[in-house]
């Protein structure tokens, strides 16, 4: 790491001004030139001072110093390293994907991100993730987005909807998760053949719902790909718009769908 050991007091600016955004304790230990199991007490003091903080067993993320009054960095600029660490594929969906690809209604009160394997829920200062375990995270498309600490893996723009969709409460809720899907269309253009492929990976009922709120918010989407896959299933039994709302409402028989409740999106 260093020629010599740097002060305790130094080791968050000397990390930045290395370019390191996360190093380990055994990192940390040669660098301070102290056993590994002194790591945790020495830091104690960067850490009150919100110079560095750990959000994982052996590993450190030093604060840069515009967001030492948060107590912590940005949760996107930490989060790689982080999964990296605790060996965890992941990728950043649901509202705050759908606000990095330009749909921003309504700002996630926490960093939403899928893993492969279960996780706690996590809070540093003003940065939170919330993590939502699914098996599938390899198999489902997901690209890299730039952030200021190098890159992060966030859901495609159709596999952002399809996840709105198929769960609403983690997008705020349908009359939300509507308005949202009506500026993911605009800002990205959702590609119709690609939500067909993708929901296949999904219930059915995320299909027929994703088909008839986008219809009904008379968006330019494609959506011959999805009734077709929406007509081929063999499910028989209509889905519920709200999922877990009461199976009573009208039913759309073209997407197979009993409208529980109104949908009022904020446009």
């Amino acid at each position: 790491m260093a020629p010599k050991a740097v002060p305790v007091r130094d080791v968050s600016d000397w990390l930045l001004s290395q370019g390191k955004v996360a190093a380990s304790t055994s990192e940390i230990s040669l660098l301070l030139g102290i056993p590994e199991t002194q790591v945790r007490k020495r830091l104690r003091p960067a850490v009150e001072a919100k110079k560095i903080f750990s959000p994982a067993r052996s590993l450190w993320i030093p604060i840069h110093p515009e967001f030492r009054t948060w107590g912590a960095t940005p949760a996107l600029d930490f989060l790689d390293p982080l999964m990296k660490h605790l060996q965890r594929n992941y990728y950043v969906g649901w509202l705050t994907a759908a606000e990095i690809l330009g749909a921003a209604h309504q700002r996630p009160q926490v960093t939403q991100v899928a893993v492969d394997r279960q996780l706690e829920s996590i809070r540093f200062g003003r940065s939170a993730i919330k993590f939502h375990h699914r098996v599938d995270v390899c198999d489902l498309p997901r690209v890299k987005h730039k952030v200021s600490t190098g890159e992060v893996w966030i859901s495609s723009p159709e596999l952002t909807a399809i996840d709105l969709v198929d769960v609403p409460r983690r997008g705020g809720g349908i009359n939300n998760v509507a308005s949202v899907l009506k500026e993911l269309a605009v800002e990205v253009k959702l590609d119709g053949n690609l939500l067909a492929e993708i929901s296949e990976k999904f219930p059915i009922g995320t299909s027929r719902r994703l088909g008839y709120l986008l219809e009904l918010l008379k968006t330019e989407v494609n959506l011959s790909p999805l009734m077709t896959f929406v007509e081929a299933s063999p499910a028989i039994r209509n889905s519920m718009l709200t999922p877990s709302g009461k199976r009573k409402g009208k039913v759309d028989h073209k997407w197979k769908l009993i409208i529980n409740t109104e949908v009022d999106p904020d446009l």
